[in-house]
């Protein structure tokens, strides 16, 4: 059984510590950042690590939406506009962009061993949404938002990649950055219903998904991430059946230790605690008090791996050369 974790590591090679604490650890899965790449051989080399320490091929994911939030950089990688802008740029062609865009985003990924991307974002933007998430948001509009963030999905899963669908119940309101303090949403319960929850019921056949720190005033005073009644309305009225996981535990937005939040997200309802500075003192607290995946996280997290499938067949050249045309055509 695995735990109900999923951790970064501290470089860019794995300490003898850091895979003695894996091994006896055993979590569900491993997210990469800036710091653990510097070059296509060392990355291939850490992912395979990362794996070896666990015994099994473990998911491994990153954040690489493209634009401010890329893991990866050129000469690894290409370069992105930020997903705003690009949809903008697309006009009615947008989810074909995105579709494309993600496509190739996943043939990256997977030729360093990465089978996980911290996208769709299905949060929809407003004139006042916080500028660290803004320009990340797939558009203004619930259908476009919807459209663009299905042919995200659909790219990374056409090219063997599993999505991560975030940042569930909707961060779209956020005034604030969640990295450094907790967002506060007071709007009503019909429009958070008809605007930023719609997004991501039809959204909600994804195999996984990432909570948002954010509390929604109208419905619980806690922090969606740490309240049960969040995450009851994800499972219940979003219909959200696939693997959950925290935004990252350590951010700003939570306070207490970074054991006790885990603790307490697991008791609302997520499937796994997600930790990504790699601390390796704060990763053995979690492993402390967030015990395996429970009997239903174990099936969510076994449904999740069985869409990690062979990439289909593309033509890199022809996929950016439309991509071009529907930008700048």
């Amino acid at each position: 059984m695995n735990l109900a974790a999923i951790f970064g590591c501290s470089g860019p090679v794995l300490t003898g510590a850091e895979r003695d604490f894996f091994r006896a650890a055993q979590p569900w899965g491993f997210i990469l950042f800036a710091r653990n790449i510097e070059d296509a051989e060392q990355l291939r080399k850490l992912t395979a690590d990362l794996r070896e320490a666990v015994g099994w091929n473990a998911p491994i994911f990153i954040d690489q939406e493209g634009g401010r939030v890329a893991r990866l950089r050129p000469p690894l990688v290409r370069d992105w506009t930020p997903p705003l802008d690009m949809a903008v740029a697309a006009g009615p062609n947008a989810a074909r962009a995105f579709w494309l865009r993600y496509r190739l985003i996943a043939a990256e990924l997977l030729s360093f061993g990465i089978d996980g991307n911290c996208a769709p974002m299905a949060d929809v933007a407003r004139a006042d949404t916080h500028p660290f998430l803004r320009n990340r948001c797939y558009g203004e509009d619930v259908a476009t938002v919807i459209a663009n963030a299905k042919a995200c999905a659909e790219g990374h899963l056409d090219g063997g990649v599993l999505p991560v669908l975030k940042h569930m119940p909707g961060h779209g309101l956020a005034r604030v950055d969640s990295h450094l303090d907790l967002p506060r949403v007071d709007i009503d319960v019909e429009t958070l219903t008809k605007v930023d929850f719609a997004a991501f019921k039809a959204l909600n056949d994804l195999p996984l998904g990432m909570t948002a720190h954010l509390v929604f005033e109208v419905l619980d005073d806690r922090p969606a991430t740490l309240s049960p009644e969040m995450m009851r309305l994800i499972r219940q009225e979003i219909g959200f059946d696939g693997l959950i996981m925290t935004d990252d535990i350590s951010m700003g937005a939570l306070s207490g230790t970074v054991a006790r939040r885990s603790e307490r997200a697991i008791l609302a309802g997520c499937d796994v605690v997600l930790h990504c500075n790699g601390d390796l003192d704060e990763m053995e607290s979690i492993a402390d008090v967030c015990g395996d995946l429970t009997e239903a996280a174990a099936t969510r997290a076994d449904k999740a791996l069985s869409m990690r499938k062979s990439p289909s067949d593309i033509d890199i050249s022809a996929l950016e050369a439309e991509l071009s045309s529907l930008l700048n055509g």
